[in-house]
């Protein structure tokens, strides 16, 4: 079965680093765009990265622009978020996200839990 899991999300200081990882299995994940959300309670999904499906192509959120970096492995498949100069507004539960671009269905994780507070 397709399953996306998310790992790495916990409290860290205003001004720390997380690395969120997405391990992938049961697709080929290589066809795939692959994209981080994340949602604060009572708000909807941001679109927070993006990164193409051969890894040669990132977007990102003005929010989170220079400071977080959207990586991709796909001989291991699994995808990155690397998070730097953490703000209390990052606070959020982060989902993986794999795009089929139109051409086959989106997967979702159930995310992690990302508190950014001192």
């Amino acid at each position: 079965q397709v399953q996306l899991v998310e790992s790495g999300g916990m409290l860290v200081q205003p001004g720390g680093s997380l690395r969120l990882s997405c391990a992938a299995s049961g697709f080929i994940f290589s066809l795939y765009a692959m994209t981080w959300y994340r949602q604060a309670p009572g708000k909807e999904r941001e679109l927070v990265a993006v990164i193409t499906s051969n890894g040669a192509g990132t977007r990102y959120a003005d929010s989170v622009k220079g400071r977080f970096t959207i990586s991709r492995d796909n001989a291991k498949n699994t995808a990155s978020l690397q998070m730097n100069s953490l703000k209390p507004e990052d606070t959020a539960v982060y989902y993986c996200n794999a795009d089929g671009l139109g051409k086959f269905p989106n997967y979702w994780g159930k995310g992690t839990l990302v508190t950014v507070s001192s």
